[in-house]
């Protein structure tokens, strides 16, 4: 004697066959996620690295007007750099592999790129303001704050450049 289904009850293939579709649909979104990843962080966190170089010229050239443009030019794209960590989180959650947060090379990469962005926001940003106020006050041969934008750049550059080696290695 057969058993009577209820309406809720699928077959056995019909739920290996909403799984899959479900597996697609998932994959599907972490290649989405991941290439929005990749692509904010060549588009965001790359201008956010070299742009602080091109004041430090504009400072040599005495252009106030282009440090305080690339001041705040560096200030947004410091502030955007949050969503190449967001679609980082997006990639980390759809992923089928046992990562998270906790995860070591991704801990670090964390930390690396806060640091950086602390660095940026809290001394290359503003130190590069006060370059341009100095250098609009009037023509001087005094390059006021050069070697801190130049030293925070620097590091902030190099701790970037460390968590594209954890992304890329995954220790």
């Amino acid at each position: 004697m057969q058993r009577r289904r209820s309406g809720n009850e699928r077959e056995p293939i019909e739920r290996l066959m909403l799984v899959a579709r479900w597996r697609t649909s998932v994959k599907g979104m972490e290649t989405l996620f991941s290439v929005l990843h990749v692509v904010a962080a060549v588009f965001i966190v790359g201008p956010m690295a070299i742009i602080p170089m091109t004041a430090m010229r504009a400072v040599r050239a005495g252009n106030a007007g282009q440090v305080s443009v690339l001041a705040k030019s560096t200030s947004i794209f410091s502030w955007l750099s949050l969503l190449v960590v967001v679609f980082g989180f997006g990639v980390m959650g759809m992923s089928e592999y046992d990562i998270s947060m906790t995860t070591p090379w991704i801990l670090w990469s964390l930390i690396l790129w806060a640091v950086a962005t602390i660095i940026n926001l809290a001394l290359v940003v503003p130190t590069m303001k006060k370059a341009a106020a100095a250098l609009a006050d009037g023509p001087s041969d005094d390059r006021s704050g050069y070697p801190a934008i130049a030293a925070g750049s620097g590091l902030a550059t190099i701790l970037l450049i460390a968590v594209v080696v954890l992304m890329v290695w995954k220790p």
